[in-house]
């Protein structure tokens, strides 16, 4: 950025004060530190300076460095200005920041504050900055190991730097490397340019040097000593203006007119090394976009402006359609003069790098302007601006609908949906009710009919964005009937508002799939052991259960059944439920993974529960009732036999052994196997990867696996970031694995390759599961494999999931047959019938407010022992998400715990404990750790809760339930505890 003259003079006259007035010290030199900010921000080296500042509390350090994990060196500077502002300032603070900048490998930044470089100096270096930013995409191509030991070597890189640099290149690769590097060594003070290019002719980088220097000859002119040209001539060399054309049109800075060269220079630059890194290696240039001519028949109305839904078979190229539109969209709105702009939305965040890095960008980069915006991007905080500079945003659905949102509330940096031109709906089966893709259909909904009504009155109309759907397969939303399935598939039309739904037959295009089911035989003894332990507490429990043990329909039959116990508060019966809960899970794990898997599941949460009723410094006597030592006696006596039967080979279970003969039959008779097995929770997808790895039979038949399951936290077992799910399927795509274990994340979306082999394994959701699972074996001579599992009722749904497949191509033809008139009115009726239910739900929502309890009607009680806990008015809210309760009642009720699962870090708080009761050891929340202080933050989960009289046993978040409470008072209760610690040490 160009110094401003009015800045560096308003910094020099803060200096000579400074320099010359003891009094308000403190202020003139917090004033220069504000004055300074934004460039003090740019070259600070966080993580070292902060080893450097005595003055910061570890809690405001903590806070920062997650600062800087979680957004990067600005935001985290930025922090630790802040932090380093607040005051009482102690005894010479600004010579201790000043000095810890300067140890901190951030020595710039000090001289910023002390004077020097002169402006001139800094006018310069950052015309070099601004060169590196513009060269970026070429820069990143260096051989980063090389650079980075040189620039270490000569004191361009510190320590600190070296090792970010060197790990980022193990971690992400040498492109990510040398943008780290860059964005490392523009901190350093004037005069790193030169030994950068010292740097570069070291290490041979020639035609590096010569795009920096504009000088084809640059290597010859230097002399041993390495005395450099000007950085003048450097940037006029680089920006040096062509002969006219044949044309007569001059170069690029001529048309400029009144631009100088060097703002063009600012205005190339606009570039970060994170975007040039990530767009270098990965992307490269597809100038040209061909389809097929069953894309460009399914493309067609879209070309011509209008809203369809494109449905192809997974693999089938629906994606390269829509860059094709999208392209074509963009070229005539340029062309008539009024610029467009498209927002492609996906439902999973790994679809959001997925479909910008192997689509988007490769094709279009080169005319238009394309961003990709996600939950885990630090893009989505200025969403509204991404918008407005980018002609192409490929993001999460939720990101636009917040946006959406604020604009219709009226605030600043929202997003109107009259902004864009081309919405492209990824998945767009996914558009019905309560989706977030209905959501921002609803929008668009109501503001079309809207202009229906404006147009009659003749007055302006909103513009709306053309409307582009894609799947791969529509569903019939559980129809028994072709003409359900035609209703079905109509209300997903009429919610996007498409005018036709295109689709092509490949039969003649791919070979048909060799499919088979696999059944099992019945024998288990093992599960007969855990079936047994299952009677017993039936029995123990008077319980009664009308279905089959091991199957999901128990599972549903005991929790109501805890549910119902909690709330009678009947001890008895909810502990014995929750038992049956997860003896039920371990005889579902025993029919699927092995024996001995399962046996570790049921051995954990045993040791959970009597952990539970074990206090931390042992004084706490908890209480143990009859009913639960009978549960502990009957484990413990039965546990032997389960661990004989777990090791004995020849009692594995019959869907392990059939899944072992499939693996082992399409590695032995494929030249080169590729293969994915889904299966249903992540838990057995893990397991089963280890399964394979540990069989020497499968390393004979050279199988290499891996697992990829989700990202969300609603399971037990820890989520993949979207990064290890892309490290898997790169490794995947590369060979390094040739058998993917996953979950149902991997059925939709997912940029896996052709696989000549798929198996569900005990696994059989709907009709859209399996045709995107069986999509996923596209190559030639695919197989696709059933293998049922006991009690699962896989083999069943299968066939019934063939039915509705079947019925749903009859659906689509049935639609497809209609006459335009019909189907139009059709699709008005099913739009404004969403239309009304929407506006019955915006009703009912503000009547529920307006409903809402008064925290004075609402108890809640142990879950387990039905003790009386607080009231509503004991409860306070913090940052409108965590209810805490912090009475000198509520402390004596509860003991803590350390729980090592607890132990996050997040932005400004952390949990690491739990509170349980003190009479029966059951959980009850979490310790939560907030601007210093120690909460009880209670789950609404633990307690059953009694409003006016009515107990609710089924809640499962704290926004199930009708109540405001009231917002916590950090200041008010801060000065409470410190007035309490007043009167103890008087």
């Amino acid at each position: 950025m160009e110094p401003d003259r009015g800045e560096e003079q308003l910094a020099e006259n803060l200096r000579q004060r400074l320099r010359i007035m003891e009094p308000d010290k403190d202020e003139q030199q917090e004033e220069l530190i504000k004055t300074f900010r934004h460039r003090l921000k740019e070259k600070i080296s966080v993580g070292p300076v902060l080893n450097h500042l005595y003055f910061i509390s570890h809690e405001d350090k903590e806070r920062i460095l997650q600062k800087l994990k979680t957004e990067g060196d600005a935001s985290a500077a930025n922090q630790l200005i802040d932090v380093v502002l607040k005051k009482p300032h102690p005894e010479g603070w600004f010579r201790a920041f000043v000095d810890a900048l300067i140890h901190g490998d951030s020595k710039y930044a000090a001289m910023v504050l002390e004077g020097s470089p002169k402006p001139e100096e800094e006018e310069e270096n950052d015309y070099c900055v601004a060169l590196v930013r513009l060269l970026a995409p070429s820069l990143v191509q260096m051989k980063t190991a090389d650079v980075c030991c040189e620039c270490f070597s000569l004191g361009l890189l510190g320590q600190d730097d070296n090792d970010k640099v060197l790990a980022e290149i193990d971690t992400q690769g040498p492109g990510r490397g040398a943008g780290e590097l860059l964005r490392r060594i523009v901190r350093r003070p004037p005069g790193w340019f030169s030994t950068f290019l010292q740097v570069l002719k070291k290490t041979e980088h020639y035609p590096l040097l010569r795009e920096l220097t504009g000088d084809p000859h640059w290597c010859e002119q230097q002399g041993e000593t390495g005395a450099l040209i000007d950085h003048e001539t450097i940037f006029l060399h680089t920006f040096e203006e062509p002969d006219n054309d044949s044309t007569g049109h001059s170069s690029t800075v001529c048309e400029c007119g009144l631009l100088t060269w060097m703002q063009l220079l600012f205005r190339l630059a606009d570039l970060s090394y994170s975007e040039a890194a990530a767009e270098a290696p990965r992307s490269p240039e597809k100038t040209e976009i061909v389809l097929r001519d069953y894309q460009m028949e399914v493309a067609r109305p879209a070309l011509e402006g209008k809203n369809i839904i494109i449905c192809l078979p997974t693999g089938s190229g629906k994606t390269r359609a829509a860059v094709y539109i999208t392209k074509k969209h963009l070229d005539s709105r340029r062309e008539a003069g009024s610029p467009g702009k498209v927002v492609v939305l996906v439902n999973k965040i790994p679809l959001v790098e997925q479909h910008y890095s192997t689509e988007f960008l490769p094709y279009l980069k080169q005319t238009y302007r394309v961003e990709r915006v996600s939950g885990d991007s630090q893009l989505k905080i200025s969403f509204a601006k991404t918008v407005q500079k980018n002609d192409i945003i490929i993001c999460t659905a939720q990101i636009l609908e917040n946006y959406l949102e604020r604009a219709e509330n009226g605030e600043d940096e929202g997003v109107k949906m009259s902004d864009l031109t081309l919405i492209i709906i990824d998945e767009c089966h996914h558009t019905q009710k309560g989706g977030v893709y209905n959501h921002i259909m609803m929008r668009y909904l109501m503001q079309k009919h809207k202009n229906l009504r404006l147009k009659k009155e003749q007055k302006k109309t909103v513009p709306l964005p053309q409307i582009l759907g894609l799947t791969a397969s529509p569903g019939v939303g559980g129809a028994n009937t072709v003409a359900k399935a035609v209703e079905h598939i109509m209300r997903i039309c009429a919610n996007l508002d498409a005018s036709e739904i295109m689709t092509r037959s490949q039969e003649e295009d791919r070979k048909q799939q060799r499919k088979t089911i696999l059944t099992v035989e019945n024998k288990d003894p093992f599960g007969d052991v855990i079936k047994t332990i299952m009677n017993a507490i039936h029995n123990e429990a008077k319980l009664s259960p009308i279905c089959d043990l091991g199957s999901q329909n128990y599972e549903q039959w005991a929790v109501q059944k805890e549910r119902q116990a909690a709330k009678e508060e009947d001890k008895t019966v909810r502990v014995c439920a929750e038992f049956l809960r997860r003896y039920n899970e371990g005889l579902i794990l025993s029919n699927t993974i092995r024996m001995s898997d399962a046996l570790s599941y049921l051995n954990k949460f045993h040791e959970e529960q009597i952990k539970k009723k074990t206090s931390v410094d042992g004084e706490q006597n908890i209480q143990i009732t009859d009913t639960e030592r009978f549960l502990f006696k009957l484990f413990k006596g039965e546990i032997e036999e389960l661990e004989t039967f777990s090791k004995n080979p020849k009692y594995e279970n019959d869907s392990l052994s059939k899944l072992r003969e499939q693996i082992l039959r399409e590695f032995s008779s494929r030249g080169q196997a590729r293969g994915i097995i889904f299966t249903k929770t992540r838990h057995s997808a893990i397991t089963l990867s280890q399964w394979i790895q540990e069989n020497p039979k499968f390393a004979d038949v050279e199988v290499k696996p891996s697992h990829v399951i989700g990202g969300g936290d609603q399971s037990d077992t820890k989520p993949m970031t979207a990064a290890e799910q892309k490290d898997v399927l790169k490794k995947f795509r590369a060979g390094e694995v040739n058998l993917l274990v996953a979950t149902t994340v991997a059925e939709e979306g997912l940029d896996i390759p052709a696989c000549n082999f798929v198996i569900r394994y005990g696994l059989s959701t709907n009709e859209i599961a399996m045709i995107q699972a069986k999509g996923r074996g596209r190559a030639d001579d695919s197989s696709y494999t059933v293998v049922d599992v006991k009690n699962s009722g896989v083999a069943e749904r299968e066939c019934v999931n063939e039915y509705r497949e079947e019925m749903m191509g009859k659906a689509i033809n049935k639609i497809k047959g209609q006459s335009r008139e019909a189907y139009q009115k059709q699709m008005m009726e099913f739009q404004l019938q969403a239309i009304m239910e929407e506006r019955m739900r915006q009703v009912k929502r503000k009547q529920k407010a307006i409903k809402d309890e008064k925290p004075s009607h609402v108890k809640f009680s142990c879950r387990n022992c039905a003790k009386p806990v607080c009231s509503g008015e004991d409860i306070q809210i913090i940052e409108n998400m965590h209810r805490v309760n912090v009475t000198t009642q509520f402390k004596e009720l509860f003991i803590q715990r350390e729980n090592a699962t607890l132990q996050e870090r997040l932005l400004d708080y952390e949990t690491n404990a739990v509170i349980a009761c003190k009479d029966c050891g059951q959980p009850w929340g979490s310790v939560m750790v907030y601007r210093g202080m120690d909460f009880p933050c209670l789950h609404v989960k633990n307690f059953v809760v009694n409003i006016n009289g009515k107990k609710i046993s089924n809640c499962t978040k704290w926004s199930d339930l009708p109540i405001r409470f009231t917002a916590f008072d950090y200041i008010e209760h801060a000065s409470m505890m410190a007035q309490g610690s007043d009167e103890e040490m008087g």
